[in-house]
Protein backbone atom coordinates (compact mmCIF):
# COMPACT_ATOMS: atom_id res chain seq x y z
CA UNK A 1 0.00 0.00 0.00
CA UNK A 2 2.96 2.25 1.08
CA UNK A 3 5.08 1.97 -2.66
CA UNK A 4 1.26 2.53 -4.34
CA UNK A 5 1.03 5.56 -2.67
CA UNK A 6 4.89 6.53 -3.21
CA UNK A 7 4.30 5.95 -7.09
CA UNK A 8 0.97 7.89 -6.81
CA UNK A 9 2.93 10.46 -5.35
CA UNK A 10 5.80 10.34 -7.96
CA UNK A 11 3.27 11.18 -10.43
CA UNK A 12 1.51 13.49 -9.14
CA UNK A 13 4.49 15.10 -8.88
CA UNK A 14 4.59 17.49 -12.32
CA UNK A 15 8.41 18.02 -11.53
CA UNK A 16 8.76 14.22 -12.60
CA UNK A 17 6.81 14.93 -16.13
CA UNK A 18 8.82 17.77 -16.50
CA UNK A 19 12.29 15.99 -16.53
CA UNK A 20 10.79 12.37 -18.50
CA UNK A 21 9.34 14.43 -21.10
CA UNK A 22 12.53 16.14 -21.75
CA UNK A 23 14.55 12.20 -21.83
CA UNK A 24 11.62 11.50 -24.32
CA UNK A 25 11.81 14.36 -26.88
CA UNK A 26 15.81 13.60 -26.99
CA UNK A 27 15.38 10.01 -27.33
CA UNK A 28 15.78 10.49 -31.43
CA UNK A 29 18.65 12.43 -31.40
CA UNK A 30 20.07 9.91 -28.88
CA UNK A 31 19.73 7.29 -31.59
CA UNK A 32 20.91 9.19 -34.19
CA UNK A 33 24.58 9.94 -32.80
CA UNK A 34 24.62 6.42 -32.96
CA UNK A 35 23.47 5.09 -35.67
CA UNK A 36 24.64 8.38 -38.53
CA UNK A 37 28.19 8.93 -39.89
CA UNK A 38 29.25 12.36 -38.11
CA UNK A 39 32.01 13.64 -36.16
CA UNK A 40 32.11 14.10 -32.77
CA UNK A 41 31.17 17.91 -32.47
CA UNK A 42 27.81 16.95 -34.42
CA UNK A 43 26.76 14.55 -32.24
CA UNK A 44 27.33 16.95 -29.41
CA UNK A 45 25.44 19.77 -31.14
CA UNK A 46 22.67 16.92 -32.22
CA UNK A 47 22.58 16.39 -28.51
CA UNK A 48 23.12 20.20 -26.64
CA UNK A 49 21.23 22.49 -29.10
CA UNK A 50 18.01 20.49 -28.86
CA UNK A 51 18.31 19.28 -25.47
CA UNK A 52 18.54 23.18 -24.38
CA UNK A 53 16.16 24.33 -26.97
CA UNK A 54 13.48 21.90 -25.51
CA UNK A 55 14.69 22.95 -22.01
CA UNK A 56 13.53 26.44 -22.51
CA UNK A 57 10.15 25.95 -24.11
CA UNK A 58 9.39 23.61 -20.91
CA UNK A 59 9.96 26.38 -19.01
CA UNK A 60 7.11 28.57 -20.62
CA UNK A 61 4.71 26.77 -18.59
CA UNK A 62 3.72 26.03 -15.22
CA UNK A 63 2.08 23.26 -16.80
CA UNK A 64 3.95 20.73 -18.05
CA UNK A 65 1.20 18.83 -19.33
CA UNK A 66 -0.02 21.15 -21.48
CA UNK A 67 3.79 21.45 -22.73
CA UNK A 68 3.33 18.07 -23.89
CA UNK A 69 0.65 18.97 -26.04
CA UNK A 70 2.12 22.10 -27.14
CA UNK A 71 5.12 20.06 -28.40
CA UNK A 72 3.38 16.83 -29.63
CA UNK A 73 4.41 17.52 -33.30
CA UNK A 74 7.61 16.72 -31.82
CA UNK A 75 6.23 13.52 -30.22
CA UNK A 76 4.90 12.67 -33.34
CA UNK A 77 8.30 12.89 -35.06
CA UNK A 78 10.22 10.69 -32.73
CA UNK A 79 8.01 7.83 -32.53
CA UNK A 80 8.37 8.07 -36.85
CA UNK A 81 12.23 8.34 -36.46
CA UNK A 82 12.08 5.52 -34.06
CA UNK A 83 10.05 3.07 -36.34
CA UNK A 84 12.20 4.00 -39.44
CA UNK A 85 15.87 3.66 -37.37
CA UNK A 86 13.83 0.01 -36.69
CA UNK A 87 13.36 -0.57 -40.51
CA UNK A 88 16.52 0.83 -41.63
CA UNK A 89 18.89 0.94 -39.21
CA UNK A 90 19.76 4.70 -39.69
CA UNK A 91 18.80 8.42 -41.33
CA UNK A 92 16.96 10.52 -40.57
CA UNK A 93 12.95 10.84 -42.01
CA UNK A 94 13.16 11.86 -45.63
CA UNK A 95 11.60 13.86 -47.77
CA UNK A 96 10.57 10.27 -49.37
CA UNK A 97 9.26 8.90 -46.37
CA UNK A 98 6.42 11.62 -45.83
CA UNK A 99 5.49 11.31 -49.22
CA UNK A 100 5.16 8.01 -48.67
CA UNK A 101 2.66 8.60 -46.22
CA UNK A 102 0.30 9.90 -49.17
CA UNK A 103 1.49 7.52 -51.67
CA UNK A 104 1.58 4.09 -50.55
CA UNK A 105 -1.53 2.19 -50.92
CA UNK A 106 -3.15 1.13 -47.57
CA UNK A 107 -2.74 -2.89 -48.46
CA UNK A 108 0.94 -2.37 -48.77
CA UNK A 109 0.94 -0.12 -45.59
CA UNK A 110 -0.65 -2.74 -43.19
CA UNK A 111 1.26 -5.86 -44.74
CA UNK A 112 4.05 -4.07 -43.34
CA UNK A 113 2.67 -2.77 -40.34
CA UNK A 114 1.97 -6.17 -39.05
CA UNK A 115 5.40 -6.80 -39.36
CA UNK A 116 6.45 -4.18 -37.41
CA UNK A 117 5.87 -4.79 -33.75
CA UNK A 118 8.85 -4.59 -31.92
CA UNK A 119 9.14 -0.93 -32.82
CA UNK A 120 5.57 0.02 -32.15
CA UNK A 121 5.81 -1.64 -28.89
CA UNK A 122 8.85 0.78 -28.42
CA UNK A 123 6.83 3.73 -29.59
CA UNK A 124 4.04 2.73 -27.43
CA UNK A 125 6.07 2.25 -24.45
CA UNK A 126 8.22 5.20 -24.77
CA UNK A 127 5.28 7.95 -25.84
CA UNK A 128 1.99 6.60 -24.80
CA UNK A 129 2.38 6.69 -21.06
CA UNK A 130 3.68 10.52 -21.31
CA UNK A 131 0.92 11.90 -23.39
CA UNK A 132 -1.25 9.89 -20.69
CA UNK A 133 0.43 10.92 -18.00
CA UNK A 134 0.07 14.98 -19.13
CA UNK A 135 -3.68 14.34 -19.93
CA UNK A 136 -4.37 13.22 -15.98
CA UNK A 137 -2.15 16.25 -15.13
CA UNK A 138 -4.31 18.69 -17.04
CA UNK A 139 -7.46 17.21 -16.18
CA UNK A 140 -6.57 17.15 -12.33
CA UNK A 141 -4.50 21.10 -13.13
CA UNK A 142 -1.37 20.11 -11.75
CA UNK A 143 1.70 22.74 -11.98
CA UNK A 144 5.00 23.31 -10.95
CA UNK A 145 6.32 26.07 -8.33
CA UNK A 146 7.27 29.19 -10.54
CA UNK A 147 9.98 28.74 -8.28
CA UNK A 148 11.18 25.23 -9.81
CA UNK A 149 10.59 27.21 -13.37
CA UNK A 150 12.90 30.07 -12.38
CA UNK A 151 15.56 27.12 -11.36
CA UNK A 152 15.27 25.16 -14.81
CA UNK A 153 15.24 28.23 -16.85
CA UNK A 154 19.06 29.30 -15.52
CA UNK A 155 19.97 25.48 -16.32
CA UNK A 156 18.50 25.79 -19.95
CA UNK A 157 20.42 28.62 -20.83
CA UNK A 158 23.27 27.38 -19.86
CA UNK A 159 21.85 24.11 -22.49
CA UNK A 160 21.74 26.67 -24.56
CA UNK A 161 25.04 28.08 -24.75
CA UNK A 162 27.02 24.95 -24.55
CA UNK A 163 24.91 23.92 -27.84
CA UNK A 164 25.48 27.17 -29.65
CA UNK A 165 29.28 26.83 -29.03
CA UNK A 166 29.14 22.88 -29.99
CA UNK A 167 27.51 24.21 -33.12
CA UNK A 168 30.32 26.65 -33.93
CA UNK A 169 32.95 24.56 -33.34
CA UNK A 170 31.42 22.30 -35.72
CA UNK A 171 31.13 24.63 -38.00
CA UNK A 172 34.69 25.85 -38.24
CA UNK A 173 36.35 22.27 -37.87
CA UNK A 174 33.91 20.34 -40.56
CA UNK A 175 33.72 21.29 -43.48
CA UNK A 176 31.16 19.02 -44.88
CA UNK A 177 28.92 19.51 -41.99
CA UNK A 178 25.51 21.15 -43.07
CA UNK A 179 22.80 22.31 -40.19
CA UNK A 180 19.47 21.78 -42.48
CA UNK A 181 20.40 17.85 -42.95
CA UNK A 182 22.69 16.46 -40.44
CA UNK A 183 20.46 18.56 -37.17
CA UNK A 184 17.85 16.68 -35.74
CA UNK A 185 14.85 17.86 -35.72
CA UNK A 186 15.55 20.58 -37.59
CA UNK A 187 16.78 18.39 -40.99
CA UNK A 188 13.09 16.35 -40.41
CA UNK A 189 10.91 19.64 -40.41
CA UNK A 190 13.22 20.52 -43.34
CA UNK A 191 12.40 17.23 -45.13
CA UNK A 192 8.24 17.94 -44.22
CA UNK A 193 8.69 21.29 -45.64
CA UNK A 194 9.79 19.87 -48.67
CA UNK A 195 7.27 16.75 -48.99
CA UNK A 196 4.62 20.05 -49.11
CA UNK A 197 6.14 21.93 -51.85
CA UNK A 198 6.42 18.97 -54.06
CA UNK A 199 2.89 17.74 -53.17
CA UNK A 200 1.59 21.15 -54.28
CA UNK A 201 3.54 21.03 -57.39
CA UNK A 202 2.22 17.42 -58.36
CA UNK A 203 -1.49 18.57 -57.85
CA UNK A 204 -0.34 21.27 -60.72
CA UNK A 205 0.68 19.12 -62.87
CA UNK A 206 -2.04 18.84 -65.31
CA UNK A 207 -1.46 22.65 -65.87
CA UNK A 208 2.61 22.64 -65.85
CA UNK A 209 2.53 19.80 -68.60
CA UNK A 210 -0.28 20.78 -70.34
CA UNK A 211 1.36 22.41 -73.42
CA UNK A 212 4.53 19.89 -73.48
CA UNK A 213 5.17 17.94 -76.54
CA UNK A 214 7.99 15.64 -77.88
CA UNK A 215 7.24 16.63 -81.64
CA UNK A 216 7.80 12.73 -81.85
CA UNK A 217 7.39 10.56 -85.02
CA UNK A 218 8.44 7.25 -86.78
CA UNK A 219 11.31 6.92 -88.95
CA UNK A 220 9.73 3.00 -89.25
CA UNK A 221 7.65 1.94 -92.19
CA UNK A 222 4.18 3.02 -91.99
CA UNK A 223 2.88 -0.69 -93.18
CA UNK A 224 5.23 -2.77 -90.72
CA UNK A 225 3.22 -4.25 -88.00
CA UNK A 226 4.88 -3.08 -85.04
CA UNK A 227 4.24 -3.94 -80.87
CA UNK A 228 6.23 -3.11 -78.59
CA UNK A 229 5.61 -3.69 -74.58
CA UNK A 230 7.69 -2.05 -71.36
CA UNK A 231 7.33 -4.08 -68.83
CA UNK A 232 8.19 -2.25 -65.25
CA UNK A 233 8.73 -4.58 -62.43
CA UNK A 234 8.66 -4.15 -58.85
CA UNK A 235 11.33 -4.44 -56.24
CA UNK A 236 13.10 -7.44 -58.16
CA UNK A 237 17.31 -7.40 -57.83
CA UNK A 238 19.57 -8.88 -60.39
CA UNK A 239 21.22 -10.57 -57.62
CA UNK A 240 18.19 -13.13 -57.44
CA UNK A 241 18.55 -14.23 -61.11
CA UNK A 242 19.40 -16.82 -62.37
CA UNK A 243 20.47 -14.86 -66.02
CA UNK A 244 23.17 -12.98 -63.75
CA UNK A 245 24.76 -16.04 -62.22
CA UNK A 246 22.87 -16.95 -59.29
CA UNK A 247 22.95 -20.39 -57.76
CA UNK A 248 19.42 -21.35 -57.85
CA UNK A 249 17.42 -21.91 -60.82
CA UNK A 250 14.97 -19.03 -60.50
CA UNK A 251 14.84 -18.29 -64.19
CA UNK A 252 14.24 -21.62 -65.55
CA UNK A 253 12.81 -20.68 -68.93
CA UNK A 254 14.19 -17.47 -70.07
CA UNK A 255 17.66 -19.16 -69.26
CA UNK A 256 16.73 -21.19 -72.37
CA UNK A 257 14.80 -18.81 -74.37
CA UNK A 258 16.53 -16.90 -77.77
CA UNK A 259 16.59 -13.71 -78.54
CA UNK A 260 17.25 -12.43 -74.91
CA UNK A 261 19.82 -10.29 -73.90
CA UNK A 262 20.53 -9.84 -70.32
CA UNK A 263 22.23 -6.81 -68.91
CA UNK A 264 24.55 -7.70 -65.81
CA UNK A 265 25.75 -4.26 -64.51
CA UNK A 266 22.27 -2.52 -64.11
CA UNK A 267 21.74 0.12 -61.39
CA UNK A 268 18.83 2.20 -60.70
CA UNK A 269 18.76 6.12 -59.80
CA UNK A 270 16.76 5.28 -56.69
CA UNK A 271 15.09 2.97 -54.46
CA UNK A 272 12.01 4.52 -54.14
CA UNK A 273 8.73 3.68 -56.42
CA UNK A 274 7.53 7.08 -56.91
CA UNK A 275 10.57 8.35 -58.25
CA UNK A 276 12.51 5.23 -59.81
CA UNK A 277 8.97 4.63 -61.93
CA UNK A 278 8.68 7.73 -63.00
CA UNK A 279 11.91 7.67 -64.13
CA UNK A 280 11.79 4.84 -66.55
CA UNK A 281 8.19 5.95 -67.95
CA UNK A 282 10.01 9.36 -69.24
CA UNK A 283 13.07 10.79 -70.15
CA UNK A 284 13.36 12.26 -66.58
CA UNK A 285 16.39 11.03 -64.73
CA UNK A 286 18.30 11.82 -61.63
CA UNK A 287 20.54 14.53 -63.17
CA UNK A 288 17.19 16.48 -64.34
CA UNK A 289 14.45 15.06 -62.29
CA UNK A 290 13.01 18.35 -60.86
CA UNK A 291 11.56 19.08 -64.73
CA UNK A 292 9.35 16.20 -64.17
CA UNK A 293 7.05 18.90 -63.23
CA UNK A 294 6.68 20.13 -66.91
CA UNK A 295 7.17 16.86 -68.95
CA UNK A 296 4.97 14.35 -70.24
CA UNK A 297 5.54 10.19 -70.32
CA UNK A 298 6.68 7.71 -73.00
CA UNK A 299 3.12 6.63 -73.86
CA UNK A 300 2.87 10.59 -75.17
CA UNK A 301 5.84 10.33 -77.32
CA UNK A 302 4.78 6.74 -78.96
CA UNK A 303 0.89 8.01 -79.28
CA UNK A 304 2.46 11.40 -81.08
CA UNK A 305 4.97 8.63 -83.55
CA UNK A 306 1.29 6.57 -84.75
CA UNK A 307 0.89 3.81 -82.38
CA UNK A 308 -2.59 2.82 -80.49
CA UNK A 309 -1.32 2.77 -76.62
CA UNK A 310 -2.02 1.11 -73.46
CA UNK A 311 -1.32 1.25 -69.95
CA UNK A 312 -1.94 -1.91 -67.74
CA UNK A 313 -0.90 -1.83 -63.99
CA UNK A 314 -1.39 -4.48 -61.21
CA UNK A 315 -1.57 -0.88 -58.67
CA UNK A 316 -3.37 0.86 -57.48
CA UNK A 317 -3.67 4.97 -58.01
CA UNK A 318 -1.64 6.86 -55.91
CA UNK A 319 -2.30 10.50 -57.51
CA UNK A 320 1.57 10.02 -58.36
CA UNK A 321 3.37 10.73 -61.95
CA UNK A 322 3.07 6.64 -62.36
CA UNK A 323 -0.71 7.59 -62.79
CA UNK A 324 -0.13 10.83 -64.32
CA UNK A 325 2.29 8.80 -66.91
CA UNK A 326 0.01 5.92 -67.09
CA UNK A 327 -3.67 8.05 -67.85
CA UNK A 328 -1.69 9.48 -70.93
CA UNK A 329 -2.41 6.20 -72.69
CA UNK A 330 -5.54 5.67 -74.72
CA UNK A 331 -6.43 2.83 -72.41
CA UNK A 332 -5.61 2.58 -68.82
CA UNK A 333 -6.69 -0.20 -66.59
CA UNK A 334 -5.73 -0.59 -62.72
CA UNK A 335 -6.67 -4.31 -61.74
CA UNK A 336 -6.31 -3.32 -58.06
CA UNK A 337 -8.79 -0.15 -58.52
CA UNK A 338 -11.40 -2.31 -60.77
CA UNK A 339 -11.56 -6.12 -60.45
CA UNK A 340 -13.33 -7.87 -57.34
CA UNK A 341 -9.81 -9.69 -56.18
CA UNK A 342 -8.29 -8.24 -53.81
CA UNK A 343 -4.93 -9.40 -54.81
CA UNK A 344 -5.05 -10.38 -58.36
CA UNK A 345 -1.42 -12.17 -59.70
CA UNK A 346 0.64 -10.20 -62.65
CA UNK A 347 -0.51 -12.90 -64.55
CA UNK A 348 -3.94 -11.16 -64.94
CA UNK A 349 -2.07 -8.36 -66.95
CA UNK A 350 -0.96 -10.70 -69.98
CA UNK A 351 -5.00 -11.23 -70.25
CA UNK A 352 -5.65 -7.66 -70.61
CA UNK A 353 -2.77 -7.66 -73.39
CA UNK A 354 -4.29 -10.33 -75.03
CA UNK A 355 -7.56 -8.28 -75.36
CA UNK A 356 -5.18 -5.15 -76.66
CA UNK A 357 -3.84 -7.87 -79.16
CA UNK A 358 -7.14 -9.25 -80.78
CA UNK A 359 -7.76 -5.59 -82.06
CA UNK A 360 -4.81 -6.31 -84.25
CA UNK A 361 -3.78 -2.78 -84.63
CA UNK A 362 -1.00 -2.04 -87.19
CA UNK A 363 0.79 0.12 -84.33
CA UNK A 364 0.98 -0.98 -80.85
CA UNK A 365 2.80 0.05 -77.74
CA UNK A 366 1.76 -1.21 -74.29
CA UNK A 367 3.40 -0.86 -70.54
CA UNK A 368 3.04 -3.31 -68.34
CA UNK A 369 3.14 -2.21 -64.41
CA UNK A 370 3.88 -5.90 -62.23
CA UNK A 371 3.29 -6.07 -58.17
CA UNK A 372 6.24 -8.05 -59.04
CA UNK A 373 8.35 -9.03 -55.99
CA UNK A 374 6.76 -6.40 -53.34
CA UNK A 375 6.79 -7.63 -49.83
CA UNK A 376 4.78 -9.60 -48.23
CA UNK A 377 6.34 -12.11 -51.27
CA UNK A 378 4.25 -15.01 -50.76
CA UNK A 379 1.29 -12.68 -51.45
CA UNK A 380 2.68 -12.27 -54.93
CA UNK A 381 2.87 -15.84 -56.22
CA UNK A 382 0.02 -18.93 -56.73
CA UNK A 383 0.51 -21.51 -54.83
CA UNK A 384 1.75 -23.70 -57.71
CA UNK A 385 4.68 -21.35 -57.70
CA UNK A 386 6.13 -22.20 -53.70
CA UNK A 387 9.47 -24.14 -55.73
CA UNK A 388 11.49 -23.03 -53.00
CA UNK A 389 10.11 -24.00 -49.24
CA UNK A 390 9.58 -23.02 -46.20
CA UNK A 391 8.19 -20.13 -47.59
CA UNK A 392 6.37 -19.31 -44.66
CA UNK A 393 5.93 -17.35 -41.59
CA UNK A 394 7.29 -13.92 -43.16
CA UNK A 395 7.57 -12.07 -40.07
CA UNK A 396 10.32 -8.94 -40.66
CA UNK A 397 12.83 -10.68 -38.61
CA UNK A 398 16.93 -12.40 -39.48
CA UNK A 399 15.75 -15.46 -37.83
CA UNK A 400 13.33 -15.69 -40.74
CA UNK A 401 15.58 -14.92 -43.30
CA UNK A 402 15.72 -18.32 -45.22
CA UNK A 403 11.84 -18.26 -45.34
CA UNK A 404 11.92 -14.73 -46.72
CA UNK A 405 14.82 -15.62 -49.48
CA UNK A 406 12.37 -18.72 -50.32
CA UNK A 407 9.27 -17.09 -50.68
CA UNK A 408 11.27 -13.88 -52.75
CA UNK A 409 12.92 -16.14 -55.06
CA UNK A 410 10.09 -17.47 -55.93
CA UNK A 411 8.53 -14.09 -57.54
CA UNK A 412 11.09 -14.42 -59.19
CA UNK A 413 10.28 -17.98 -60.73
CA UNK A 414 7.03 -16.14 -61.28
CA UNK A 415 8.39 -13.23 -62.69
CA UNK A 416 10.26 -15.33 -65.35
CA UNK A 417 7.28 -17.53 -66.00
CA UNK A 418 5.30 -14.11 -66.88
CA UNK A 419 7.99 -12.91 -69.51
CA UNK A 420 8.13 -16.10 -70.97
CA UNK A 421 4.05 -16.15 -71.67
CA UNK A 422 4.73 -12.37 -72.65
CA UNK A 423 7.10 -13.71 -74.96
CA UNK A 424 4.76 -16.32 -76.31
CA UNK A 425 2.32 -13.87 -77.11
CA UNK A 426 4.34 -11.75 -79.18
CA UNK A 427 5.98 -14.66 -80.79
CA UNK A 428 2.20 -15.87 -82.30
CA UNK A 429 1.71 -12.28 -83.88
CA UNK A 430 3.74 -12.63 -86.36
CA UNK A 431 4.96 -9.43 -86.05
CA UNK A 432 8.10 -7.02 -85.49
CA UNK A 433 7.74 -7.14 -81.74
CA UNK A 434 10.05 -6.75 -78.84
CA UNK A 435 10.36 -6.02 -75.08
CA UNK A 436 11.96 -4.78 -72.46
CA UNK A 437 12.18 -5.65 -68.28
CA UNK A 438 13.35 -4.07 -65.91
CA UNK A 439 13.05 -3.10 -62.17
CA UNK A 440 12.31 -0.10 -60.24
CA UNK A 441 14.67 -1.02 -57.63
CA UNK A 442 15.75 -3.87 -55.53
CA UNK A 443 15.54 -5.09 -52.29
CA UNK A 444 17.58 -5.60 -48.73
CA UNK A 445 16.68 -9.51 -47.23
CA UNK A 446 18.77 -9.73 -44.14
CA UNK A 447 21.76 -10.27 -46.45
CA UNK A 448 24.77 -9.41 -44.26
CA UNK A 449 25.56 -8.25 -40.57
CA UNK A 450 23.94 -4.85 -41.18
CA UNK A 451 20.30 -6.78 -41.32
CA UNK A 452 18.90 -4.66 -43.31
CA UNK A 453 15.57 -5.79 -44.84
CA UNK A 454 13.02 -3.92 -47.79
CA UNK A 455 14.14 -1.11 -49.92
CA UNK A 456 13.30 2.75 -49.79
CA UNK A 457 16.12 3.65 -46.93
CA UNK A 458 17.43 6.97 -47.22
CA UNK A 459 20.95 5.48 -47.84
CA UNK A 460 20.54 2.88 -50.27
CA UNK A 461 22.25 -0.24 -50.32
CA UNK A 462 23.67 -2.53 -53.37
CA UNK A 463 21.00 -4.69 -53.02
CA UNK A 464 18.74 -2.08 -53.21
CA UNK A 465 19.94 -0.55 -56.81
CA UNK A 466 21.28 -3.59 -58.38
CA UNK A 467 18.64 -4.68 -60.75
CA UNK A 468 18.16 -6.79 -64.27
CA UNK A 469 17.59 -5.38 -66.95
CA UNK A 470 16.37 -7.62 -70.01
CA UNK A 471 15.69 -7.20 -73.82
CA UNK A 472 13.82 -9.72 -76.03
CA UNK A 473 13.19 -9.19 -79.72
CA UNK A 474 11.05 -11.64 -81.95
CA UNK A 475 12.77 -13.16 -85.21
CA UNK A 476 11.17 -10.46 -87.37
CA UNK A 477 12.02 -7.89 -85.54
CA UNK A 478 15.38 -9.36 -86.07
CA UNK A 479 15.47 -10.10 -89.67
CA UNK A 480 14.11 -6.07 -89.74
CA UNK A 481 16.84 -4.46 -87.67
CA UNK A 482 19.57 -6.69 -87.17
CA UNK A 483 22.10 -3.47 -86.38
CA UNK A 484 19.91 -2.88 -83.39
CA UNK A 485 20.61 -6.90 -82.15
CA UNK A 486 24.62 -6.32 -82.48
CA UNK A 487 24.00 -2.95 -80.47
CA UNK A 488 22.25 -4.78 -77.89
CA UNK A 489 24.85 -7.92 -77.73
CA UNK A 490 27.54 -5.08 -78.22
CA UNK A 491 26.79 -3.12 -74.90
CA UNK A 492 25.52 -6.31 -72.97
CA UNK A 493 28.73 -5.74 -70.50
CA UNK A 494 28.71 -2.15 -70.24
CA UNK A 495 27.68 -0.20 -67.14
CA UNK A 496 24.06 1.31 -67.01
CA UNK A 497 21.26 2.64 -65.38
CA UNK A 498 18.22 1.73 -66.08
CA UNK A 499 16.70 5.67 -64.97
CA UNK A 500 18.00 7.01 -67.64
CA UNK A 501 18.51 4.59 -70.30
CA UNK A 502 14.90 2.74 -70.46
CA UNK A 503 13.15 5.19 -72.36
CA UNK A 504 15.94 5.92 -75.08
CA UNK A 505 16.15 2.53 -75.56
CA UNK A 506 12.55 1.52 -75.95
CA UNK A 507 12.37 4.36 -78.69
CA UNK A 508 15.10 3.70 -80.20
CA UNK A 509 14.19 -0.13 -80.40
CA UNK A 510 10.51 1.70 -81.93
CA UNK A 511 12.22 4.13 -84.57
CA UNK A 512 10.72 7.07 -82.18
CA UNK A 513 11.99 9.95 -83.55
CA UNK A 514 12.29 13.27 -81.07
CA UNK A 515 14.87 15.67 -79.99
CA UNK A 516 14.25 14.02 -76.27
CA UNK A 517 15.87 10.95 -77.55
CA UNK A 518 19.28 10.58 -77.03
CA UNK A 519 21.08 7.82 -78.77
CA UNK A 520 23.95 7.65 -76.20
CA UNK A 521 21.69 6.86 -73.62
CA UNK A 522 20.49 3.72 -75.68
CA UNK A 523 21.78 0.24 -75.20
CA UNK A 524 20.17 -0.52 -78.71
CA UNK A 525 22.27 2.15 -80.35
CA UNK A 526 25.68 1.62 -81.37
CA UNK A 527 26.86 5.08 -80.30
CA UNK A 528 25.43 4.05 -76.25
CA UNK A 529 28.39 6.39 -73.90
CA UNK A 530 28.46 4.49 -70.66
CA UNK A 531 27.97 7.42 -68.24
CA UNK A 532 29.31 7.95 -64.57
CA UNK A 533 27.12 6.53 -61.83
CA UNK A 534 24.57 9.17 -59.93
CA UNK A 535 22.08 8.54 -57.60
CA UNK A 536 18.81 10.73 -56.82
CA UNK A 537 19.02 12.17 -53.34
CA UNK A 538 16.30 12.70 -51.47
CA UNK A 539 16.51 16.66 -52.42
CA UNK A 540 15.99 15.45 -55.80
CA UNK A 541 19.74 16.05 -56.36
CA UNK A 542 21.79 13.62 -58.68
CA UNK A 543 24.84 12.58 -56.28
CA UNK A 544 27.71 10.06 -56.79
CA UNK A 545 27.04 7.10 -54.98
CA UNK A 546 29.86 7.67 -52.66
CA UNK A 547 28.37 11.07 -51.92
CA UNK A 548 25.29 9.36 -50.95
CA UNK A 549 27.13 7.81 -47.38
CA UNK A 550 26.89 4.28 -48.74
CA UNK A 551 28.84 1.53 -46.64
CA UNK A 552 32.35 0.24 -47.63
CA UNK A 553 30.66 -3.18 -47.69
CA UNK A 554 28.17 -1.27 -50.46
CA UNK A 555 31.33 -0.55 -52.76
CA UNK A 556 32.93 -3.99 -52.03
CA UNK A 557 29.71 -6.10 -53.48
CA UNK A 558 29.81 -3.79 -56.31
CA UNK A 559 32.87 -4.06 -57.02
CA UNK A 560 32.38 -8.06 -56.77
CA UNK A 561 29.69 -7.56 -59.35
CA UNK A 562 32.06 -5.51 -61.76
CA UNK A 563 29.92 -2.85 -61.68
CA UNK A 564 31.87 0.28 -62.04
CA UNK A 565 30.74 3.01 -59.72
Amino acid sequence: MKLFSNMKKWFEDQRNLFYCFLFVLIVPNILLCITEQMSVGAKLTNILLPLGCYYTLMTLSRSSAKMVGYLFLFVFLGAFQIVLLYLFGKSVIAVDMFLNLVTTNSAEAFELLDNLIPALVVVFLLYIPIIVWGIISVVHKRTVSEDFLRRQRKKSVLGLFLGVLALLLTVWTDEQYEFKSVFYPVNVCYNAYLAVQREIKTESYDQTSKDFSFHAYSSHAEEEREIYVMVVGETSRALNWKLYGYDRDTNPLLSVTDGLVAFPKVLTESNTTHKSVPMLLSDICAENFDSIYFRKGILTAFKEAGFHTAFFSNQRYNNSFIDFFGKEAENSYFIKEKESCLNPGDEDLLLLLEKELKKKQRKLFVVLHTYGSHFSYKERYPNDFAYFKPDSPLDVSVKYRENLKNAYDNTIRYTDYFLFRLMSLLKQEQAQTAFVYTSDHGEDLYDDDRRLFLHASPVPSAYQIYVPFVVWTSDEYQTAYSDKVQALEANRLKNISSSSSLFHTMLDLAGVETVYRKENCSVASQNFVESPRVYLNDHNEARSLKDMKMDDEDFRLLKKWNIDY
